[in-house]
């Protein structure tokens, strides 16, 4: 798109690629708007016995889910579609099985109350390994990064900063490293506000120490993880998600150590104040996951990274102010799922209903760890196969993408292998075609 924008690639092919964005965009668009106002289906969806038990079949018809699945790739399809499967094919209809279902209750609603309650804890210990797995293969690249940045910082400093390459010209890693210790003391004021609520306020001093070392250490790992995924291979197949679910647990956890034994109202309080740490460092995640995106398509033009940084940071400023503003509006007229004068009409938040989950059920110490620990054991053989694959060159099982496709409801992921499956046939169609630079990619 920026090429096609700055006439790189010759007068016709920008033409041709600006036309089929437009035209693309319309068309989605103008499904959307008609799914609005209900002249076309929004979504479908149909649950059914299947063999002992019942599963369902769901999707929402969103063109922007096919566009993801071109996004991602054939291998993350194929990964989320395996997913998929494991869950609806085989988990749903075993959980129903063993299950009864309460008189007078439908066999949609039982089907979706066993995959809230029982599948997506599988899942969240799937993303779990996988992330867990993916921290422990990009060690490497981060510590090569760091210490790439520190030589650039020492050529400044000794006078040659002029003879860097334009790409390599960042924002001095002491300035990084020292806003990050000053971004502690309002995340501090943050913390502060539950200091007087119990049980916190029995050991206010520890428990926000404590949390804000968690927030650092944590923080930086994951903006490591979550940044280089979406420089790697994107955005969308970033594990915001799985890191997510780790820091949910951890901070819970160390909660659940510093104040056993509670009950009741106490325990709403540590799962607030646990969903607030974990809502700091998906704001760490996801600003980590959208600036690398930034940066690497800044680098495939030329750009100069000390220039973007600056324009991240001013993102992240008016970001700050615009967005609360944004939420408190559509929390005020639609609500969101799962929250007290939820409607049916309320928006979905299945990741927030999983986090929220994962927090009362290790603070309230009725969190199923079988359930994790399953999840745990479907990772680990996600991961083996996706080495197999890799090292035998035969393609890949991106053990995230399973996850997902396992603890995510199906109709936000069943047109993603869709899309993907589609983009490739579009992608070999192009190969095939007189002019392939011209027509490759054009469907994003």
């Amino acid at each position: 798109m920026l090429k096609v924008g700055a006439g790189v690639g010759g007068a016709e092919e920008n033409k041709r690629g600006l036309r089929m964005i437009v035209w693309s965009s319309i068309a989605a668009a103008g499904y959307a708007a008609l799914a609005q106002t209900k002249l076309l289906a929004a979504d479908a969806a149909k649950a059914f016995k299947f063999g002992s038990g019942a599963t369902a079949v769901s999707t929402s018809l969103s063109m922007a889910l096919i566009g993801v699945g071109h996004l991602v790739g054939l291998a993350v399809g194929i990964a989320m579609f395996v997913g998929l499967l494991i869950s609806w094919v085989y988990l749903v209809p075993h959980y129903t099985a063993i299950s009864a279902a309460a008189p007078g209750v439908e066999i949609g609603d039982f089907v979706n109350d066993v995959f809230r309650n029982k599948v997506r804890f599988i899942g969240a210990g799937t993303i779990g390994v996988a992330a867990i797995w993916t921290l422990l293969r990009i060690i490497g690249p981060i510590v090569s990064g760091i210490r790439a940045a520190l030589v650039a910082n020492s050529a400044r400093k000794a006078g040659r900063g002029d003879e860097l390459p334009l790409t390599e010209r960042d924002l001095p890693i002491g300035i990084v490293g020292g806003t990050i210790l000053l971004s502690m003391i309002p995340i501090a004021f943050l913390l502060y506000a539950f200091a007087n609520t119990p049980p916190i306020s029995s050991e206010p001093a520890l428990t926000l120490s404590i949390s804000i070392v968690y927030i650092l250490v944590i923080g930086v790992i994951i903006a490591a993880v979550t940044g280089y995924m979406a420089g790697l291979i994107g955005a969308s197949n970033s594990p915001v998600s799985g890191v997510g679910i780790l820091a949910v647990l951890g901070i819970s956890v160390i909660l659940a150590l510093l104040f056993p034994g509670v009950t009741g109202d106490l325990t709403k309080s540590l799962v607030a104040f646990a969903l607030f740490v974990t809502a700091l460092i998906f704001g760490i995640a996801t600003i980590a996951n959208n600036n690398l995106q930034d940066l690497k398509t800044g680098q495939l033009v030329d750009a100069t990274p000390w220039r973007q940084q600056v324009a991240l940071v001013l993102g992240v400023i008016f970001g700050a102010l615009v967005i609360p503003p944004i939420l408190d509006l559509l929390n005020s007229a639609f609500g969101f799922q799962g929250a007290p004068g939820a409607k049916d009409t309320s928006l979905a938040a299945p990741q927030a209903a999983l986090i929220s989950a994962i927090a009362q059920g290790v603070l309230g110490g009725d969190l199923d760890w079988g359930l994790i620990g399953w999840g745990a054991v479907i990772g680990a053989i996600c991961v083996a196969v996706d080495e197999i694959l890799r090292a035998t060159k035969k393609g890949s099982l991106p053990p995230l993408a399973v996850g997902m496709g396992i603890y995510l409801p199906m109709a936000l992921t069943l047109l993603i292998p869709i899309g993907a499956l589609l983009g490739h046939l579009y992608e070999k169609w192009a190969a095939r075609s007189q002019n392939p630079s011209s027509r490759s990619g054009l469907v994003y």
